[in-house]
């Protein structure tokens, strides 16, 4: 539980703070899919975009950042430009958090750090496009997306977790953490691009209220958070072959380049969109916009 001290740490935007208080609809975005998922001025625009597809719900879009040691719970204009515009913002996961609070430093905020801070903040729902997962050929290099996604109270929406990870293995480990995924309309696991890579899902739902029902229940157990995995929209989807063929050739690059670590994953994805001539990039846009309406009518069947 948060201490009232940890609470004096987080700013809530005005319009938050009104619905939180009135128990209206909220969604949590993350802030790394404005300053790092995409190139300016792009990213400015999908984080807009990704605002205004929860209004149109009617629910509130929260757009979470550690921003001079202040953690903030909906961003203003102005701090979302920050948020765009600052090379010198750094990714913050989960464990980046106290540090940055602590020493005044500014970050943007990852699945797992938006899903602490969403939690914290009594946010239910969190929209975002893709989770962390496990990575290939490694068997304890894990994303902190999948412990965070096990304990904090939040049901999150995603289009499956990246291509670039080793998805039997991701959703495996989702099972043995006991998070539930469940499919949007779907029984199958998407894999960000692509809407099925080949894997089953044990629970599907087709309405709002189903999956209102479902993720309130899981949530009132206290039984830690749930996955909501809605393939990206058929229009931007692309072929699994397409991407695996060009993943690979990926893959075979960054070894002989020497790419390792955390580097790893923004040499991917920068390949994958220069051999696609951009589809994965328009994919990844469309996917984050949908996820987030998605996440405003979520919210709003669970009644804030």
């Amino acid at each position: 539980m948060m201490t009232a001290a940890g609470k004096d740490r987080f700013d809530y935007a005005p319009r938050v703070a009104e619905a939180l208080a009135s128990g209206g609809a909220v969604v949590a975005l993350e802030s790394t899919i404005v300053a790092h998922g995409f190139p300016p001025p792009d990213n400015l625009a999908v984080g807009r975009a990704m605002e205004a597809a929860v209004a149109e719900t009617g629910a509130v879009a929260a757009t979470i950042a550690v921003l001079d040691g202040r953690v903030k719970i909906g961003l203003g204009e102005s701090e979302l430009a920050r948020v765009a515009s600052d090379p010198s913002l750094r990714k913050a996961s989960s464990r980046d958090l106290a540090s940055l609070m602590a020493s005044g430093g500014s970050g943007a905020t990852t699945v797992a750090a938006t899903a602490v801070l969403a939690a914290r903040a009594g946010i239910r729902v969190f929209a975002t496009g893709g989770i962390g997962g496990v990575h290939r050929g490694a068997t304890t290099d894990v994303s902190a997306d999948l412990p965070v996604l096990a304990r904090e109270p939040v049901a999150v929406i995603a289009s499956g977790a990246k291509i670039i990870l080793d998805l039997p293995a991701t959703l495996e480990m989702l099972e043995t953490l006991g998070v539930p995924v469940i499919g949007w309309r779907t029984d199958r696991f998407p894999g960000f691009y692509c809407a099925d890579v080949g894997l089953g899902l044990a629970q599907r739902c087709d309405d709002e209220r189903a999956l209102a029902r479902l993720v309130s229940t899981h949530l009132d157990l206290g039984l830690g958070g749930v996955l909501i995995a809605n393939p990206p929209p058929p229009e931007h989807a692309l072929p699994r072959d397409r991407i695996e063929a060009w993943l690979g050739r990926a893959l075979e690059a960054a070894a002989r380049e020497g790419v390792a670590g955390p580097a790893t994953t923004p040499y991917l994805l920068k390949f994958l969109h220069r051999e696609s001539a951009g589809a994965t990039v328009a994919c990844n846009r469309a996917l984050a916009i949908d996820n987030a309406r998605l996440g405003g009518r979520l919210a709003r069947a669970l009644g804030g």
